[in-house]
């Protein structure tokens, strides 16, 4: 359980990518920004990180050494990791009918199954669909950082 005041958050890999993509478009900067602040938040302990295997198995098909190294790197910051086990398999199988692909529905079942407060995408996909998931609060770093600065 997050400890008193803590929220729980996962970041799914597009979350994690996004410093590396195009930073010439307004979004992907205001994203990029607000993802950085939340892993300050982390290395500050002031939010707990986890972390699933699925990551892990996105992360090893990045074809960017570097970026792949980056992102792993952020595994040794989670209070949690989770494998694969049938309860997450049965939620990922309920949340892609609901109209999420496969492997977005697994990282979200693996944030429900580690009982994160917060799943943050910048995927517009799963943000779309983020209304029919009662679960977890769905977001992306933008809209999280308002809800940190309103509670801190």
């Amino acid at each position: 359980m997050p400890a008193p005041n803590k929220l729980r958050v996962y970041l799914d890999n597009c979350c994690f990518n996004r410093p590396f993509d195009d930073q010439q478009q307004l979004r992907i900067r205001l994203e990029t920004e607000a993802k950085l602040a939340i892993q300050q938040y982390v290395l500050d302990k002031k939010l707990e990180l986890a972390w699933s295997y699925m990551l892990d198995f996105e992360n090893t098909a990045n074809p960017f050494e570097l970026r792949r190294i980056h992102i792993e790197s952020w595994c040794r910051h989670a209070i949690v990791n989770i494998v694969e086990n049938p309860v997450i398999i049965e939620q990922a199988e309920a949340l892609a009918r609901l109209g999420l692909r496969n492997k977005d529905a697994l990282h979200v079942a693996c944030a429900m199954a580690m009982r994160c407060d917060y799943f943050l995408t910048t995927d517009d996909r799963i943000l779309h669909k983020a209304g029919s998931i009662n679960a977890i609060a769905v977001s992306d770093p933008i809209n999280f950082i308002k809800v940190l600065l309103y509670n801190d």
